[in-house]
């Protein structure tokens, strides 16, 4: 069922309706680099957000979570801290950063659904903003340049989830291109698409199954860890604004000055960034297993060095790199549970399904090797009268 279907059952007819879709997305290479001005590489895919929003008379907002058969409903402008279900404080969110912008001053009813598996790491909370703020933009008339909507939804992260996060997932869902990777300096919003010329290559994404919440999790933890190590080596060198700031051998001569978790946090991040822009020039000259040897050593930062990693991830990891025909695997998003993403031949992607569900199977966790379904750039799918 559509969005669009749903909220006509729901909430009846009657009214313009505009639907929009955003995808999920999976990070290639720069994890934990986003929020210390760093470089990532992402790719959309063919998983999404579908939004439908219509405006109403009055201050009422009503939201069905249509998978989930959840709803609520707020009145425009009111308190809004509520016991909710996860997703909820997102829209609700959104809609009072953009309430208090001046860029909405009515009700609405909304409906959302989707394909992007939540809590995973690819991005589920991000392409549920930046495909509701589309729709609501559309709906009531309003045009945000894309790099400001996603400065409004890291606000929503920020403000109302309680993650601290980055620019990557936002700018990953509004601003990707099927078939290509998005590098995205993090400190000036500046990006480019690179053409992902696999050919006779894929790209495999597993879902561990491990969920977990980045507000509960140790993600903020790792932020200000990463933090203190800049404050630290500033007492050294009054040029580092962060950490993106470092070369490795840079960094290698000021590590003394910081303790051993956060020396070990700040050589992730610091090594991560020279291999994204190492991973750019491999894509450009078409060496994919320049660039999956980047992949692994990325994963065994993440594990060893930034301690984001899980067993189950680390296991899936450790089995894909055993299948001929794997260039390279590692966990994207967050960490602490989530994803997998392998660059592989064609010919390994059967055997290494066959090979991973024996895992899930052996470990008894819901993992699911994802279906490689061609992507789709966020935008508006259809307004109906």
């Amino acid at each position: 069922m559509s969005a669009a279907s749903a909220l006509v059952d729901r909430f009846g007819g009657g009214g313009t309706m505009v639907s929009a879709r955003a995808p999920g997305r999976v990070n290639l290479l720069g994890e934990h680099t986003d929020y210390n001005d760093g470089f990532v590489l992402p790719t959309i895919l063919g998983c999404h957000v579908e939004v439908a929003v219509r405006r109403q008379a009055g201050s009422t907002v009503r939201m069905l979570a249509v998978d989930l058969g959840e709803s609520i409903e707020f009145t425009l402008g009111a308190d809004l801290d509520q016991q909710w279900p996860g997703w909820a404080p997102y829209l609700a969110g959104l809609t009072e950063e953009m309430r208090a912008r001046d860029l909405i001053a009515g009700g609405f009813d909304l409906a959302v659904c989707g394909t992007v598996p939540r809590g995973s790491g690819l991005s589920s909370s991000a392409a549920l903003e930046i495909a509701a703020a589309l729709a609501l933009e559309h709906a009531f008339g309003f045009r945000l340049d894309p790099l400001s909507m996603v400065h409004l939804c890291r606000d929503v992260e920020h403000h109302w989830a309680g993650v601290r996060c980055g620019i990557m997932d936002q700018m990953a869902c509004r601003l990707g291109l099927p078939s290509h990777a998005l590098l995205i300096d993090c400190r000036d919003g500046s990006h480019r698409h690179l053409p992902l010329r696999l050919e006779d290559h894929a790209l495999v994404v597993t879902d561990s199954g491990v969920r977990r919440k980045l507000g509960d999790s140790a993600y903020n933890e790792r932020r200000l860890e990463c933090e203190e190590g800049v404050v630290a080596l500033q007492q050294h060198d009054e040029a580092i604004q962060s950490l993106r700031d470092l070369e490795p051998e840079a960094l290698a001569t000021l590590e003394e000055h910081l303790s051993p978790h956060v020396a070990d946090r700040c050589r992730h991040v610091v090594n991560e960034n020279a291999r994204v822009l190492a991973g750019e020039v491999a894509l450009a000259v078409g060496n994919l297993p320049v660039f999956g040897n980047l992949m692994v050593a990325s994963h065994e930062s993440l594990r060893d060095l930034f301690a984001a990693s899980h067993t189950v991830v680390d296991r899936l990891v450790d089995t894909t790199l055993e299948v001929p025909g794997v260039l390279g695997s590692r966990l994207t998003g967050a960490g602490f549970g989530g994803c997998t993403v392998t660059l592989c031949t064609s010919e390994a992607v059967a055997p290494l399904r066959k090979r991973l569900e024996a895992v899930f199977a052996e470990l008894d966790v819901p993992g699911e090797v994802m279906a490689n379904t061609p992507a789709t750039a966020a935008g508006i799918i259809s307004e109906e009268v």
